[in-house]
């Protein structure tokens, strides 16, 4: 029928149509991420697409990456190295788990959560963890950028204390706070 196919996979654009009116792809055949997490998202904006609701269409920066092992590791946009090359001027915040008084009581300290901030307009550009639960905190970093959320707001953002998710706030604080030595 004509739908358009490159490297394997059917192209398809931010809402998941096709070259071809009315057919839509999504998941494994539309390509790489090949992702259970991301392929469900595109069939939720495929079928709000398809029933004219509003959708932002698909933003692959903006999806995490999460590899379940011990310690667990989790990211979310650019490394560094991703971000200078995309010109920006950024700033970097880390925080080692073995500070977080939760991560200590649990006998979980390896690790630590970085984030990359541009310094032009504090946005954040990405998060990495390694540590304990690191695919279920980036959670937090996958809402803060989808909401575009500054380096400001990150710090203000009050979390419980014992909790592995303060080490998130600890991070950013870092990045423009030099009274945090690591």
């Amino acid at each position: 029928i004509g739908v358009k196919i490159e490297q394997n996979a059917i192209v398809t654009d931010q809402f998941m149509r096709t070259n071809v009116a009315g057919i839509y792809a999504i998941g494994d055949v539309a390509g790489e991420p090949c992702l259970a997490h991301i392929a469900s998202h595109e069939g939720i904006v495929c079928v709000n697409k398809i029933a004219g609701k509003k959708t932002p269409g698909m933003n692959y920066k903006s999806f995490p990456g999460c590899t379940y092992c011990k310690p667990q590791v989790a990211s979310i946009g650019l490394t560094e190295q991703q971000a200078k090359a995309e010109g920006y001027d950024i700033s970097v915040g880390k925080y080692p788990f073995s500070a977080n008084g939760k991560a200590r009581a649990i006998g979980e300290t390896e690790g630590f959560v970085k984030v990359i901030f541009d310094t032009k307009y504090s946005e954040l550009l990405g998060a990495h963890i390694i540590g304990p639960e690191a695919t279920e905190l980036i959670a937090e970093f996958v809402i803060a950028k989808t909401l575009e959320c500054n380096d400001e707001e990150i710090t203000h953002t009050n979390h419980a204390h014992p909790t592995l998710s303060e080490s998130m706030m600890e991070a950013t604080l870092n990045v423009f706070h030099t009274a945090i030595h690591i």
